[in-house]
């Protein structure tokens, strides 16, 4: 598309919108008019990019409103799915591969939805911020930009930190008490090549250690809510045991994070600065807001054998101010905090 058809093609898929009546035209409109947007801010023609943002944003209004006039005529399945029925799971399957056929992907439905629930007053609203964000952008007015970026940062915070408390309140609500928060550092047993391997620095001089199959039998879903977030503590050579340790406590692996340590360690291959502390999920937990996240490498000092640093519980207090906490192996009380282990105060431990 060159920059000198842009207005035709603007007129052309405009005029095609007024008569769109099936979901994939519009959803394709939806996806001609970013193209342009992208084009006309590259040939900073302010008034061309600000037509084509809103164009994108009204096609992307009538996807959803042509998915709520098929639902509502019986074309695509209505509702939430009966949860626990291979019938409810059928209908989703069905739902989304309908859609995903028809060039609406899940992100473009969720817009769609959103758009389409919109009152009107509210909708052109929007579009008129749209269109003066889509003009400042090809003006290069950075002001304008990043006024509106941490406009949405801070809808994308509050956003989060509603659905924060809606899990931590769903919790609290459930009649044996659950986590949302698991906190877990394993007494890892590592088997080295022969017993000269086993160091003065060896985990099994300072504390028991367990074998993998009584670490992954340990019963942890029992006190995980549906929605929950795992914290898992991997030394460099048990990470692939520590990924089954997360999977057969009914986790699935999203992320890590690096502490970087002061001192070296032991190691075959390498002489180990840092150790990993991986992050599961289960459920739907929010992950933290747009420009909240910490960095993926946190340098702090030694401390004990197996104690980990104040930072790390920062973090995750940072990320879930809200819901129920449980340190596993703990070493000591945290406020607000639960905790179980060898170590933990018997006052404190989980039941």
């Amino acid at each position: 598309m060159q920059k000198l058809s842009l207005p035709a093609a603007y007129s052309a898929a405009q005029r095609a919108l007024a008569v769109a009546v099936k979901i994939e035209q519009a959803a394709h409109i939806a996806g001609v008019a970013e193209k342009m947007e992208a084009l006309a801010i590259r040939a900073k023609d302010a008034l061309l990019s600000g037509d084509a943002a809103e164009l994108k944003v009204r096609a992307t209004r009538k996807v959803g409103i042509l998915i709520k006039d098929e639902r509502d005529a019986g074309k695509l399945p209505k509702g939430a799915r009966a949860k626990g029925t291979r019938r409810g799971l059928l209908k989703t399957h069905v739902r989304e591969r309908s859609l995903a056929d028809r060039g609406v992907d899940k992100n473009l439905a969720h817009r769609a939805r959103g758009l389409e629930a919109m009152p009107e007053g509210s909708f052109e609203r929007e579009v008129a911020k749209i269109r003066r964000l889509a003009a400042a952008a090809a003006e290069g007015d950075r002001e304008v930009v990043l006024a509106a970026k941490a406009e949405r940062h801070a809808k994308a915070r509050a956003r989060r930190a509603e659905r924060e408390t809606a899990v931590a309140g769903k919790i609290a609500a459930l009649p044996n008490k659950k986590y949302g928060v698991i906190y877990a550092d394993p007494e890892w047993k590592f088997e080295t090549y022969s017993a000269k391997g086993k160091l003065e620095t060896s985990a099994e001089n300072s504390y028991t250690t367990s074998d993998l199959d009584a670490i992954k039998a340990r019963d942890v879903p029992s006190i995980s809510a549906g929605d929950c977030v795992l914290f898992l503590w991997a030394t460099v050579p048990m990470l692939p045991q520590a990924i089954e340790v997360m999977a057969a406590w009914g986790f699935t692996y999203k992320s890590h994070v690096i502490w970087e340590k002061d001192k070296g360690g032991t190691g075959y291959w390498f002489i180990n600065w840092h150790e990993l502390l991986l992050v599961g999920t289960r459920g739907s937990i929010p992950a933290p807001a747009q420009g909240d996240q910490w960095d993926s490498v946190i340098d702090a000092p030694r401390g004990l054998h197996s104690e980990k640093p104040e930072q790390f519980y920062e973090l995750i207090e940072s990320y879930f101010p809200n819901i129920p906490k449980i340190e596993l192996n703990a070493r000591g009380e945290r406020e607000g905090w639960d905790s179980w282990g060898f170590e933990a105060p018997e006052s404190e431990a989980a039941e």
